[in-house]
């Protein structure tokens, strides 16, 4: 796989260089090892977003719902991962990064979705359901989707855009 020295030199050193952050090259060999084709069933597929359903980037120190739909197309399982907007790594020093069809005591809703909330605090009574973000920095929430199936290559199955907590969910 092609990557630059710099990446190599950062790999070595678990990225802890103060002066040396090749994202681009990371990104790049990330995707290459774990992103993989359209396989029905196999593999995984990921969506990404940095904004919310109005189109502003989304801050940590603000409150967001996710409705994943019922249904969810995958033969294995869902999860939704926030990251640091200026490092692309996992936000530091948090209980958890991510919540997953798999996580023990989610909480569905009576029609089979399920909310996932991201924010500095947990809705009252929804800390099963939610990823904890950092005040005064913007994030990205990555969703993966392992074993997908047909209804999400068909676009029969939608993933809505991340809400500010409060507002109506949309496709």
């Amino acid at each position: 796989m092609p990557v630059s020295q710099e990446f190599i030199d950062a790999l070595t050193h678990s990225f802890d260089g103060e002066n040396s952050y090749p994202t681009d090259a990371r990104g790049l060999a990330y995707t290459f090892g774990f992103f993989s084709a359209k396989h029905l069933g196999q593999g995984q597929f990921y969506l990404m977003t940095t904004r919310d359903a109005q189109g502003q980037p989304l801050e940590g120190g603000t409150s967001y719902v996710l409705t994943v739909p019922a249904n969810a197309p995958v033969k294995l399982y869902w999860s939704a991962t926030a990251y640091d907007r200026s490092t692309h790594a996992l936000i530091r020093d948090q209980k958890w990064s991510s919540r997953a069809s798999t996580t023990q005591g989610l909480v569905k809703n009576d029609d089979g979705s399920v909310n996932v909330y991201f924010g500095p605090q947990a809705p009252a009574g929804k800390e099963a359901n939610w990823v904890p973000t950092r005040s005064g920095a913007n994030f990205e929430v990555l969703f993966r989707l392992y074993g997908p199936t047909q209804p999400l290559f068909d676009k029969s199955w939608v993933l809505p855009d991340i809400q500010r907590s409060g507002a109506s969910a949309s496709p």
